[in-house]
């Protein structure tokens, strides 16, 4: 039968879940933010299945979301496919160029460090193998081509891998399983979990029939903000009937076109991986760098992701919502570079951005087709997946 939303399932959802599924859906601040909010939030149409999709029972948004909430997946082994398109400017070797900046200002310096080799995710499309065994073991490999990059993390133990340069980066850690560099960072459930918490009265939840990934029946949870001025078009996630693990993420952006951001496996099993999987040791030649290793109170304090279009840990943020914007002091007087100052790396970030004035003062708005940004003359920046007149009026409402 095609899942169908309706009065009945709601209040079925309500009274048939377990307390100790209700604890474990506060994780994705869902139960209480989510499953209680009102009809005119959570959809409550009929959601058809299309020719030739899965025919699954009846479900509501409300009973879909708490799937995945009481989903507890501990084994798992798969390939994704991720792609993005935020419509930047192709920067040709610059990019790798500021990512390895990046690594050698963290103190450490090595092409293996997580923080060099993942930045490459945030524009165009890449393969990733992932394994998990529960928390204490999980696996992720870039491949590209011709080399392949992997992270570890077995225990205490955090390992980076750069077959290209034949680099390896070791951290060893008490909390390496909380430590966010750990962790898979690319799977269809990180960014579910996300967008999830995002869902408030300002959004609309409803189910949108069914599909197939990775050989796997699956509901589709759609998610589309309430709000105008955000440049978040619509969420889908397909979530796995069986385990309600989040199979497939997809946002599309307010302005049509292609996806933003598509992450979805092309093959998953929920077998246990080979214990084989999670065992490294740094090949015969290859250069080990340690991590310089964090204080706790800084690694409580490092920056969090708090939801889509919801800020981030330590920022101010104005507005609600979907339209919610951060603003960070960047302690740089006199906005961009410029001039003998600046030189031509002030003169390509201009270029790149829009000039605008308020009662804020003056700044430059960088543009993306999710995210804009605005960083104003006297150091401030302002960021949120809303449009350009959002985060001017944001700033001039902040100032």
């Amino acid at each position: 039968m095609a899942p169908y939303e309706t009065d009945d399932a709601v209040d079925g959802a309500r009274e048939e879940t377990p307390h100790a599924g209700r604890r474990k859906a506060a994780r994705y601040a869902v139960p209480v933010a989510v499953v209680g909010v009102a009809a005119a939030t959570i959809g409550l149409v009929p959601a058809l299945a299309a020719s030739g999709d899965p025919d699954l029972p009846r479900i509501s948004a409300q009973q879909l979301i708490e799937k995945i909430a009481k989903s507890d997946v501990q084994q798992l082994s798969g390939t994704v496919r991720i792609s993005t398109d935020l419509g930047l400017p192709d920067l040709g070797g610059l990019g790798g160029n500021l990512a390895s900046g990046a690594a050698r200002g963290s103190g450490d310096g090595s092409s293996a460090d997580p923080r060099s080799q993942l930045t490459s995710l945030v524009s165009g499309a890449h393969t990733l193998r992932v394994a998990t065994d529960g928390p204490e073991k999980q696996k992720l490999s870039l491949l590209e081509s011709g080399s392949e990059y992997s992270l570890i993390h077995h225990g205490k133990d955090v390992w980076g891998y750069d077959s290209k340069s034949n680099e390896v980066y070791h951290s060893t850690s008490a909390d390496a399983g909380k430590d966010h560099r750990a962790e898979p960072p690319a799977t269809p459930k990180d960014f579910a979990d996300e967008a999830l918490k995002s869902v408030d009265d300002t959004t609309s939840v409803t189910v949108d029939g069914t599909e197939q990934v990775a050989g796997r029946d699956a509901y589709k949870l759609l998610i589309k903000p309430r709000q105008s001025g955000t440049t978040v078009g619509a969420i889908s996630i397909a979530v796995d009937a069986k385990t309600g693990m989040p199979l497939k993420f997809t946002l599309t952006p307010k302005s049509g076109g292609a996806a933003v951001l598509n992450v979805g496996f092309t093959q998953v099993s929920f077998a246990r991986p080979a214990a084989s999987a999670f065992t490294f040791t740094p090949p015969k030649g290859a250069k080990v760098t340690e991590e310089k290793q964090q204080g706790p109170a800084a690694r409580r304090h490092a920056p969090k992701p708090d939801g889509f279009g919801k800020g981030l840990n330590g920022a101010d943020v104005l507005s609600k919502g979907w339209t919610s914007v951060a603003v960070f002091d960047t302690g740089a007087k006199g906005g961009l570079p410029s001039g003998s100052k600046g030189g031509d790396l002030g003169g390509f970030l201009g270029s790149l951005g829009e000039k605008v004035s308020g009662k804020f003062g003056k700044g430059t708005v960088f543009s993306t087709r999710l995210v804009n940004v605005l960083i104003t003359d006297d150091g401030k920046a302002y960021a949120g997946a809303v449009t350009k007149d959002a985060l001017v009026k944001a700033a001039d409402t902040g100032k």
